[in-house]
């Protein structure tokens, strides 16, 4: 069948779905049998959502999931509607991000309620996603990551904790509030620093925190990286404590060509990405006379 055929198939089991539920909500029908009849009005809707989706129609397949989610909660099958809730989201998220919203939220409220934190996160990650990459807020992304983290931190999942804090720093720093990118890299590294499998990435952590601090005020940033050295000797041997001396001293002596000297030699061996190139230039533009770029 083509597709065209599935969702004229699809619009027909939706009519005959909101049938049953009309039925089932009268005074007979809920005498007999009213809610095998809501049962099965929800797997019609699922199966139209299903057939919806095969003809791409997304929109479509959203709101049915959304009926079946409604539905379920009717009959108190908790999970059930969350499960439907999330599908729907799925679907919204190819063709209407804020429903795709929506319907993640009233998951998340349904697993929250239910306890399952874990799960909970998850979700809202696929929030903070959606608004980083579709609808471009970065203050709502950050407030899904944050949210996302502290579930996972009641958990006991730390690592997952980090992830989304980590992501918080960066947006953090990007929309220029140091000091909130500063404390969360400064957490994380120290979290990190004692792990043997994880304390390579600390000296990143503490790289990144003095970036931030050196964008404020560049004595702060030399207090910062002394601080750093003090707490975990390791990051004094690394790449990145050396390239933050070597751009303190051009700071200080105002010398933009040695700045960007060192920057490029950093970045021969260690590939700049977009985030460390911006934090830099923003250090770089500090510099009188300088024209703000790394070249």
């Amino acid at each position: 069948m083509d597709n065209s055929g599935k969702e004229k198939e699809a619009i027909q089991l939706m009519a005959e779905a909101d049938k049953k539920v009309k039925s089932s909500g009268s005074f007979l029908g809920g005498m007999f049998g009213g809610n095998h009849k809501v049962e099965e009005a929800c797997e019609m809707y699922a199966r139209a959502a299903n057939m919806f989706k095969m003809a791409k129609n997304w929109s479509a397949a959203g709101n049915a999931f959304c009926q079946a989610a409604r539905l379920h909660m009717q009959l108190q099958n908790k999970h059930d509607s969350a499960t439907s809730y999330i599908d729907a989201g799925n679907a919204f998220k190819k063709a209407d991000p804020q429903e795709a919203i929506k319907c993640l939220n009233a998951a998340i409220d349904i697993y929250t309620d239910m306890g399952r934190f874990t799960i909970a996160a998850k979700h809202h990650i696929t929030i903070a996603e959606v608004y980083e990459s579709e609808l471009v807020d970065i203050e709502k992304a950050i407030a899904h990551y944050e949210q996302a983290a502290d579930y996972y931190k009641g958990e006991e999942s730390n690592s997952s904790a980090n992830k989304c804090l980590l992501k918080v720093a960066s947006y953090s720093a990007q929309l220029e509030q140091y000091p909130k990118a500063i404390e969360i890299y400064e957490q994380v590294g120290t979290n990190t620093m004692d792990n043997p499998l994880l304390k390579y990435s600390a000296k990143e952590y503490f790289f990144k925190a003095s970036l931030c601090h050196f964008i404020v005020d560049e004595l702060n940033a030399k207090l910062a990286v002394g601080k750093y050295e003090e707490m975990f000797p390791a990051f004094s041997d690394s790449r990145e404590c050396k390239l933050l001396k070597k751009l303190l001293e051009a700071h200080e002596e105002q010398n933009a060509e040695a700045f960007t000297e060192a920057v490029k030699e950093f970045d021969s061996i260690s590939r700049l990405d977009q985030w460390l190139t911006t934090m830099l230039l923003r250090i770089k533009k500090t510099i009188q006379g300088d024209e703000g770029d790394l070249k």
